[in-house]
Order: structure tokens, then sequence, then C-alpha cells
């Protein structure tokens, strides 16, 4: 083997020793959690909006961030409930640059995992103690998940880990809501045999041990486009698109049937800015049916608090290192927007 070992790791329980989660908000956590509970069995016609950076890189810029939805939260609390994006590892298709705070805890420095799993640690518990909103992170590693696990609100499954057997057995043991996204093939029956996976019960290794689940319930869809053989992306927000697979997902009998629609990646064509008329489009979609009404809980947005993207280590306060993202001025627009039309 070519492994060389460099650091022990600390536990999840040490770490949660050392930052252990105050009372007070394990308190706003299980509120929260009850809220975004009903939205998707459906007995809450709230809809659900998970918006923030493409990458959570900067503690300061995204507690800003975080506590400005706060703010707007306060306005739409009858129409949404916002759910912030605090990505702390990031998938690199090719393998190679920034992977995220967990693993980059200065974004322009080098790897330092002990370091980078306390920097993401104590940004959640800010964000959460300033702003109140229990946040959504990737669980890209699904071995990483419980140096966070006390925190979350929801969990996303990317498109290229979806079809992925160990992280389909992590979901079946988790007890938030889990939204797993389709493939970039575009494939929707992998995605629901993912959904019907996570749903089901296992006994696996995990982290050490053999573990048995019960199945996660509150595992459920997300549609972020596909991409074809010659890499053109093909959206599946459409109108027709999310009737076809309301009907082939009804099908299928699962549990809490719901749909997330991301409208980046490849249902923008990984144009940001499309990403409000992509919500808007689907609002309108869903004013033309009572059955996409009830399956589709909400959406995805990509957002941080300049507009566009920079490479690591710029000095743009708030503005993605990642992917390019809406600005805070269209996003308040966005939210305010679909609140208007829920």
């Amino acid at each position: 083997m070519s492994f060389t070992y460099l650091h022990k790791i600390p536990t999840p329980a040490e770490i949660s020793r050392q930052m252990p989660m105050p009372e007070k908000l394990k308190k706003v956590k299980a509120a929260r959690d009850r809220d975004i509970l009903r939205v998707l069995k459906n007995l809450d016609r709230r809809m659900l909006l998970i918006v923030g950076p493409c990458s959570a890189d900067d503690e300061d810029a995204l507690c800003e961030y975080t506590v400005r939805l706060r703010r707007l939260q306060d306005k739409v609390k009858d129409k949404l409930i916002l759910i912030p994006r605090i990505y702390t590892n990031k998938p690199r298709t090719t393998g190679q640059g920034y992977k995220g705070m967990f693993t980059h805890p200065v974004a322009s420095g080098d790897p330092d995992i002990t370091r980078g799993i306390k920097a993401i640690r104590r940004m959640h518990l800010r964000s959460l103690e300033e702003s109140g909103l229990t946040a959504a992170d990737e669980m890209l590693y699904p071995g990483n998940y419980p140096y966070l696990d006390d925190l979350l609100g929801y969990v996303t499954i990317g498109a290229r880990s979806v079809e992925n057997q160990e992280h389909r057995l992590t979901v079946s043991g988790l007890d938030i809501p889990v939204g797993m996204k389709n493939p970039t093939s575009g494939d929707l029956n992998v995605l629901l045999n993912s959904v019907q996976a996570a749903q089901s019960g296992h006994t696996f290794i995990y982290n050490g041990w053999e573990v048995e689940t019960i199945g996660n319930r509150l595992s459920h869809c997300i549609l972020r486009g596909a991409i074809d053989h010659y890499s053109r992306s093909i959206p599946n927000y459409h109108y027709e698109d999310l009737m076809r697979f309301t009907q082939i997902y009804l099908k299928r009998g699962l549990a809490n049937p719901a749909v997330i629609v991301d409208t980046n990646h490849a249902n923008s064509g990984k144009d940001f800015r499309q990403q409000s008329r992509i919500a808007e489009e689907v609002m309108h979609s869903l004013g033309k049916s009572k059955d996409l009404k009830k399956i589709v809980k909400g959406f995805m947005v990509e957002s941080y608090l300049v507009e566009g993207r920079q490479e690591p280590g710029g000095r743009k306060f708030g503005q993605s290192i990642t992917d390019p993202c809406l600005g805070w001025p269209e996003t308040r627009k966005l939210i305010l927007k679909l609140a208007d039309k829920i």
C-alpha cells in the first residue's frame, strides 16, 4: 500500500465534547425539524428553499449571509422555510482543486483535516446561534457525517454519489430529510431506486461498526437536470418533465413523495442567472396541476453575498470561490417573489 499515515483524526464524539451544541440550540433545531418534516409529510402548505453558496469557504461571510436570510425568514415565515446551504465538502470532477472547508480550512492553504473538522463545526454552530436557521450540507463522504449530525436540518446526496451503495445505506440510518439528486445521466429510475434503498432497512459496516438501520422515510428526490454524451445540458424542470416524473414516482409507492427543483447545474445550463426564471416557471407549472402542487416541495438555489465567482484566495468578501452564484439583491428579490406566489 502506498498510503502515508499523517495524523490520527479525532472521533466525532471527541469533537462534540470539545465543541458541544448548547441546550438552547437543541430546542431551536427540534422546532425547525418539526416544521420541515410537516412540509415533507404534506401537513404544511409552506415550501422549502435550500439556498446559499456553492461551497461555504469563509465563516464571517457565511454567517453574514445566514443572518440576512434570517431577516427574510421573518418576512416570509408563513410561506417559505429557508434552509441555508452550508456545504463544507466540495466534489471535484477531476479530483483537483479546492475540496471544501472540511479539507481546506483556509481556502488557499494546505489540507488540514483535523483543523477543518473544527472549523466547519464552529461555523455551523455560529451560524445557528446567530441566525436560528438549521442548515443543509452535502454528504459527500458518508463517514464524515457524524461530525455534524446533531446540527444539520437537511442533507443532500449529489448526482455523482446517488448511485453509490455506501451513500444509499448511510441515508437509511439518518433521521432527518435527505434530498437525493438525479444522476448526471438523468436516469430517473436510478434516482427512485436510490430513494427506495434509502427508505429500506439495512445491515452494513459503518465507521468500524456493524450497524442496522430502519430506513429513512424522509428521503426524497431533487431534480437537477442531466448531461448528455456531448456534455450538453438537458433540463428536467419543465411542466411536462415534472408531470411525467410525478407519475412514475407515485407508482413506486414510496413514503412521503417529494420533489425539490435544483434551479442551477444542468437545469440552468450552468448559467446561474437563470435560477430566478426557472423557479418562477416551476411556480407557474404548480398553478396548472394539483398533483404537482402536492409533490413539488421547494427549490435549491445557489446564492451568496456577491454575484459571480473568484479564485481561491480572492479578496471579495462573500463571493463564491467555486461555481458562480446569484448575488444578494437578486436572491432577496427571488425569495420575496416566491413567497408572493405561494
